[in-house]
């Protein structure tokens, strides 16, 4: 590594404040904390734009950083220009860095443990800009910079083609089931409740003591782990430690579960439902919190993915919500998601659904499971390359 120079993160890069006006902002290019994703899981689409006649600005290439509560470890790579809060961190790269190995720079989990230790404020912390700066690390060539972040975007890059696969194979689910059990329902069809199918049961309290962010063999289910619109999102776990874990509240592989509070305005999550992802259990085992139920059909042949199909309706979602309890924090029950009641189709179609969608979610979970095993491998991989114990082959630049 004598190649590699010590400097510190101000070698590296500058942070940027630009302003703009707010005309040239708009829901589609605003980032603020609010939209982006904890983990490094990117952003969503900005529900509001903030006030003013100015607002700051960022450029493709940048990398944003959420400087408030920086162990959220929300920080994004721009694909595109546009506008940013300012409770935001612009970093652009000078010409000695490479953009992409500076995103992976950020998102490296010493850098956050060290921005963390040194923010200020108690309620609300907030990163220190020149201590953030004044991060010290070593530096390898530029080659050897977009070569590490090469190896690491080409894991990130097929994280994101599985993802997209799946979107795409539940919107064919989503299709056929609202063709077959809603445009093509029958008035003849009898009303029924969920109860009549299953029953939800409640999880377990486990000692707030033994809860860790340290990753562990338990990973407790939470509401944070339930997808907008259904499905379960494994970049949010809490992790358990403790040598006394009660049997009947481990989840077992595609498990079908519900989440019972929410603690979103608008009651994102609420009643929504996921399954366990395929797992070994020699080395993770799923714990059953209380905030989230677990579906207990009354029959082993009942169609669990029509269920799941149904219970992504907004039908149901406003029937949830609607009949929910709390203000700050929602709750729904087990007794309250069995009264939703729906027109309940001949067995055979239901069952005929289910053997055509089965395919479908066979291949989402092997993809689930491959996007866990990429993920394990990148970050893995982060630390060690940019602390040089793992080198990779590049090509030096000629210059001509």
């Amino acid at each position: 590594m004598s190649e590699w120079v010590e400097s510190q993160l101000s070698d590296l890069c500058n942070i940027i404040s630009v302003k703009t006006s707010m005309v040239n902002a708009s829901l589609e290019n605003y980032v603020s904390t609010e939209n982006m994703i904890p983990n490094f899981g990117g952003l969503v689409k900005a529900e509001k734009l903030p006030s003013g006649s100015m607002v700051n600005a960022f450029l493709q290439d940048d990398v944003l950083f959420s400087n408030i509560r920086t162990y959220f470890k929300k920080v994004w790579f721009a694909e595109f220009s546009g506008t940013v809060s300012a409770d935001v961190l612009v970093f652009r790269a000078k010409q000695t860095c490479d953009p992409k190995y500076l995103y992976y720079r950020l998102c490296e989990p010493d850098f956050t443990e060290y921005t963390v230790l040194t923010s200020r404020g108690a309620k609300m912390p907030r990163g220190d800009k020149e201590a953030i700066l004044s991060y010290k690390l070593s530096l390898p060539p530029l080659p050897e910079q977009k070569a590490i972040a090469s190896v690491l975007s080409s894991l990130d890059d097929k994280i994101d083609l599985l993802h997209r696969q799946n979107k795409t194979l539940e919107a064919m689910a989503e299709t056929l089931f609202r063709q077959w059990f809603i445009e093509e329902a029958k008035e003849d069809w009898e009303e029924v409740t969920l109860a009549d199918y299953f029953k939800v049961k409640h999880g377990y309290a486990f000692k707030g003591e033994s809860i860790t962010p340290e990753k562990t063999k338990y990973r407790l289910v939470t509401p944070g782990n339930f997808e907008i619109g259904g499905g379960f999102k494994s970049a949010k776990f809490k992790y358990y430690s403790s040598d006394v874990i009660p049997e009947d509240y481990i989840f077992d592989e595609l498990d079908f579960v519900v989440t019972m509070t929410d603690l979103s305005k608008e009651g994102d999550t609420l009643g929504y439902p996921a399954f366990i992802p395929l797992h070994d259990p020699k080395e993770v085992m799923y714990l059953h919190n209380q905030r989230v139920g677990k579906v207990l059909f009354h029959a082993t042949n009942a169609s669990k993915f029509f269920f799941y199909m149904l219970m992504k309706q907004d039908v149901y979602q406003q029937f949830i919500v609607g009949s929910c309890t709390g203000t700050s924090v929602k709750h729904t029950s087990p007794t309250t998601i069995g009264s939703f009641n729906f027109a309940q189709p001949p067995l055979e179609i239901m069952q005929e659904f289910d053997r055509i969608v089965g395919q479908q979610f066979a291949k989402i979970f092997a993809n689930q499971k491959q996007i866990q095993t990429l993920e394990q491998l990148r970050d893995t991989l982060l630390p060690k390359l940019m602390s040089g114990e793992v080198r990779v082959q590049y090509q030096t630049e000629e210059v001509a």
